[in-house]
């Protein structure tokens, strides 16, 4: 039996049509598992609004909100959710770019977790402020009032950083998707999924001229979402860095929420890889190959993220800042220990695990791998939000905070309004990119072999007779 992490990426002699059946037909007869998910997802979400609605009627107190804990599980939550948001969109443009063609069976559905997970973090500040009917507050916006919001508040720089990344990263979405809206026009017969189909891919007719702007349009837009990703989870690292909180002053912040939230974002993809490859059976698009590299891809990040974790409790324990450095040991030996200790073993020591080619194989196991990496980096962001503000500068002011039933059902009901979005994507649009597949298959099976032809014309060039005659008459003269 052939090794399976070793074989192609991708089968080379699939057919095009097949790519457009196995893909249009995932649209429209998923497995069952697919229902029992949207089953799921629903009640998950409809227990988080059931949170809110009570909450909304009894006022902040079920939050536990209080003098020193203006801030805990809805900011958690917050920025898990934003650093899941940027594997996605920010792997799928860096590997664009690189010219990753194994990106291609699997990008799709990894933007389309950008920009749920982005509206999925965008519910939390607004839970957080209690009065959802001024939410639009946070936006500088002209009005009779003469009000402005406050420039120097970290609500404001995140309306501006999630909106901006919010609308970059749908954008790069759709336009990517422009192409296998056209092929799903072409085989929608009547209802709304033609109108939808038909009004959505913009009159796309696949013309030279059609595929050379399209071509650069991509490309710019995926240069733009770099640099902008990693601004945007700098901001969210700043709303702590610029406040004067025990152990929030590490001048790493910015790069190690950047890297933990590329960590989270890989460790998501493993798990919605084979979930998807399960639910809309494919099979022969999401492969043990490619997996095998997402899962290499994770380890690495999960590597860097790490050391910066490591900088920063050395930065804590060598420096002066007595407070900080109490906060720290209260980490690790107080009351939140076994969620620190359980971070470590999560999120630092578990994703050794994907050395092994036994476990990168067995699928069961890497997704339940996958889900504890995630819970590592979840209980990451609480063990920067809650003991920090348990144990601040003031004495009288500690405690020991943990979630009511509210925070949890919200919480819980952030996962499913996630799911739903999600599934409902895969259900309506193709989270396989055809047309990308298409030229992965081409480019594996034609250029790459004229690359072998012109390696073995190299190693052994055909000389013409008379030429190696020439060449070789100086040679006669020696002894």
């Amino acid at each position: 039996m052939s090794d399976p992490v070793h074989v192609k990426d991708i089968n080379e002699d699939i057919a095009w049509a097949k790519i457009n059946a196995d893909v249009l037909r995932s649209m429209k007869n998923p497995r069952l598992g697919y229902w029992i998910a949207i089953a799921v997802s629903i009640a998950a979400l409809s227990v988080g609004v059931a949170g809110e609605v009570y909450q909304y009627n009894v006022g902040m107190g079920p939050a536990g909100l209080n003098t020193s804990h203006m801030w805990d599980l809805y900011i958690s939550s917050f920025v898990f959710w934003i650093g899941m948001s940027h594997s996605g969109t920010l792997l799928s443009a860096i590997l664009h770019i690189v010219h990753a063609d194994w990106r291609k069976p699997i990008y799709r559905f990894a933007e389309a977790m950008t920009t749920f997970s982005l509206l999925t973090a965008g519910l939390f500040p607004i839970l957080h402020l209690g009065r959802v009917w001024n939410m639009h507050w946070v936006v500088p916006y002209f009005s009779d009032r003469g009000i402005w919001p406050n420039f120097t508040s970290p609500l404001m720089w995140d309306a501006f950083a999630i909106t901006t990344y919010l609308i970059s990263s749908a954008l790069f979405l759709f336009v990517g998707m422009i192409p296998d809206l056209a092929i799903c026009r072409d085989n929608a017969a009547s209802g709304w999924r033609l109108r939808l189909y038909t009004f959505l891919a913009l009159g796309w007719r696949g013309d030279d001229r059609q595929w050379r702007n399209f071509r650069v349009t991509y490309l710019v837009i995926a240069c733009f979402l770099i640099p902008l990703a990693v601004s945007v989870h700098s901001i969210v690292a700043m709303d702590f860095s610029m406040s004067i909180m025990p152990g929030w002053h590490v001048t790493t912040f910015p790069p190690y929420f950047v890297a933990g939230a590329l960590y989270s974002g890989c460790a998501a993809i493993i798990s919605l890889f084979l979930l998807l490859r399960y639910l809309m059976k494919f099979e022969e698009y999401m492969t043990f190959p490619i997996l095998d590299k997402v899962c290499k891809l994770t380890f690495v990040i999960a590597m860097v993220w790490s050391y910066l974790n490591l900088i920063e409790f050395a930065s804590v324990w060598y420096g002066h800042d007595i407070p900080a450095k109490e906060v720290l040991i209260a980490k690790a030996s107080g009351p939140y220990s076994p969620f620190f200790w359980g971070m470590i073993a999560f999120g630092m020591v578990l994703p050794f695990s994907l050395l092994s080619k036994k476990i990168r194989r067995s699928l069961l196991l890497l997704f339940v791998i996958s889900l504890l990496l995630n819970t590592g980096m979840w209980l990451e962001r609480w063990m920067i939000v809650t003991p920090t503000l348990s144990l601040g500068f003031h004495p009288f002011a500690w405690n020991t905070m943990w979630p009511g039933w509210v925070e949890w059902g919200i919480e819980l009901g952030s996962f499913g309004w996630f799911g739903l979005l999600f599934l409902i994507f895969v259900k309506v649009f193709p989270s396989v990119s055809m047309y990308e597949v298409k030229e992965m298959v081409y480019h594996r099976k034609h250029v790459v072999f004229d690359d072998v032809e012109a390696e073995i014309a190299k190693l052994y060039p055909i000389v013409d007779p008379k030429a190696r005659g020439a060449a070789q008459t100086p040679d006669l003269g020696r002894p």
